[in-house]
């Protein structure tokens, strides 16, 4: 597993996005939740830092030209679903974006720079959207790209395995399951050196 220090992103896992009520629901990320839930257990036992990313438009943003009204920065779309709020007092990182990149417009290059971070582990919503365009930035940067193929989804099954096929080609795609063997045994030959 390549990387020293890494950062687990939880991308836009919001009300307007999971849950039957949501503007832009992605049906298939309600069924990540508690893979994401168990990956965020693990890296606050770990010590591995995680971001919440989270999409907060102004009332007229542009984006809303291409896409239907979702996440007005302090509406309950804009909220973290329950399931998976930050804890700050475990020493979660926020990040509100307006675009599709997590980096684009953000401090999440400099938060992760200040805490010698150079790896990214990308969950949430949308696969071929936001991780995408967070994986591709992230690379653009010098950090190491891991996408978690059952902690992301999308609004069809074609368009996460488009996302992940995408990624593939510059990243790493396992599954939560893997990351966290992988990771428990870095953990112990790094403890045990």
């Amino acid at each position: 597993m390549k990387g020293n220090k890494h950062a687990v992103l939880v991308i836009d896992m919001l009300n307007d996005f999971i849950g039957p009520n949501a503007a832009l629901r992605c049906e298939a990320g309600e069924e990540i939740v508690p893979n994401i839930r168990k990956m965020i257990d693990f890296a606050h036992d770990k010590g591995i830092q995680v971001v919440h990313i989270q999409e907060a438009h102004r009332k007229n943003d542009a984006d809303f030209r291409v896409r239907p009204v979702h996440a007005i920065k302090g509406t309950w779309g804009s909220q973290f679903i329950k399931e998976l709020e930050p804890e700050e007092d475990k020493g979660d990182y926020v990040v509100q974006k307006r675009r599709h990149s997590g980096f684009s417009y953000t401090d999440l290059d400099l938060f992760l720079r200040e805490e010698k971070i150079d790896t990214v582990v990308l969950t949430g919503v949308w696969t071929n959207v936001c991780v995408r365009s967070t994986a591709s930035d992230a690379l653009y940067r010098g950090y190491n790209v891991i996408c978690l193929s059952d902690g992301t989804a999308s609004q069809t099954e074609n368009m996460h395995e488009a996302g992940l096929r995408d990624m593939s080609l510059f990243g790493v795609v396992m599954s939560t399951e893997e990351y966290m063997l992988e990771a428990e045994s870095k953990f112990e030959n790094r403890d045990s050196a």
